[in-house]
């Protein structure tokens, strides 16, 4: 869904980026408010004024989109869901959780927050706008006020709609969820309402192609499409999240792993042990022990004159938390850990001693598996 991220600044604690998509919606948004909106509502002014009035709006939908996902993110920080960062794309923003919340009512509550935001902001705007026309402001001012109070009720009411992934559609899942107890089924029906919803948009856009309404067309197909797309993926992540959470890093892992020792050159490592066996990554023993790692990254780092000299010890990565994980953790954790860590296997220790390793292609393997079998 996203692609490359700029960092714009922290918040609250947390990181708002923006994707480069954005800068297309925002070049849009001010054509758009500049061309049409404002020169519509308010005749008279020249277009210097009217682009002036459109790049505010942008901006000021920009830091409403922002606070809309800031009340996600921080009653999602309350009931203890990590949340990486805001992020601002092409359909608007979003609050990117680590992990699903705990409960139904966490996931009410997260979910709600948004769409109150919006109408808190709505209500915002609207009072500054009376404000600001009482105090003979003008239609320059009072315009942009107007429509930025205009604009989060549209937000705030489209969110609302019972469409996963939508706010709307979180609610109704975590409805479902408090009833039934079930999650899995809950995200299943709040998907696929989801996907229904995608489908009308794209039929909206298509009879508005129809009808002539090109500009409008394309957005609610896309919008549609997105939707769509998104619901599926959605109900797909929530259904891996069950599994991961449910299965433990003893299922996945490899036992009694290629070790290799800590005092050997790595000469002796590549002619011996990485040719040998084509692995990428070995834990490294001493004294009957494991001590650390080493990879062939690692190998590849150091000059090849010194691999006569240089030993294992020399370069491994010593054990921390970081690269180990027990057996009797979830899969889910240790996909956290790869992701954190940039380690792309871990050492699965038990009571200090090497039970095996696991790698991120076992944990995806289980996933696939899992959706073969059905």
């Amino acid at each position: 869904m996203l692609g490359a991220l700029i960092g714009l600044f922290r918040l609250a604690g947390f990181d708002v980026s923006l994707d480069v998509s954005w800068v297309f919606i925002a070049l849009l948004i001010s054509w758009t408010l500049a061309t049409g909106y404002f020169p519509e509502l308010h005749p008279g002014f020249d277009s210097v004024t009217y682009w002036s009035m459109g790049v505010v709006g942008a901006a000021g939908l920009f830091l409403s989109i922002v606070l809309h996902e800031l009340a996600h993110s921080v009653v999602a920080r309350r009931y203890g869901i990590r949340i990486s960062g805001i992020t601002l794309f092409i359909f608007g923003g979003v609050a990117r959780m680590e992990s699903e919340p705990p409960t139904a009512r966490s996931e009410f509550m997260m979910a709600i927050a948004g769409p109150l935001a919006s109408l808190a902001l709505a209500a915002f705007f609207y009072v500054s706008t009376a404000a600001a026309a009482s105090a003979g402001l003008g239609a320059t001012v009072t315009g942009v006020l107007g429509y930025l109070a205009f604009i989060n009720l549209v937000v705030a009411i489209f969110n609302m709609a019972p469409a996963f992934p939508l706010d709307g559609g979180r609610v109704y899942r975590a409805w479902l969820w408090g009833r039934t107890g079930d999650m899995a089924a809950a995200t299943k029906r709040a998907a696929l309402s989801g996907q229904i919803f995608g489908l009308v948009l794209v039929g909206l856009g298509v009879a508005s192609l129809i009808s002539g309404n090109v500009i409008a067309g394309l957005w609610w197909g896309l919008i549609g499409l997105f939707l769509h797309t998104a619901s599926r993926a959605s109900q797909t992540q929530a259904e891996t999240q069950k599994l991961l959470d449910a299965e433990t890093v003893e299922r996945v892992m490899t036992p009694d792993p290629l070790t290799v020792p800590a005092g050997i050159s790595l000469r002796e490592l590549v002619d011996d042990h990485v040719y040998g066996s084509f692995h990428e990554t070995f834990p490294v023993m001493e004294n009957g022990a494991p001590v650390g790692t080493i990879s062939v990254s690692d190998i590849r780092a150091a000059s090849r004159a010194d691999w006569a000299h240089l030993t294992v010890r020399d370069l491994m990565h010593p054990l921390s938390q970081h690269n180990t994980i027990s057996p009797e953790e979830k899969t889910e954790a240790a996909l956290r850990r790869m992701r954190e860590s940039g380690h792309a296997r871990l050492l699965v220790i038990d009571r200090g001693r090497l039970a095996g390793i696991v790698a991120l292609r076992d944990i995806m393997r289980l996933v696939e598996l899992n959706r073969e079998l059905g």
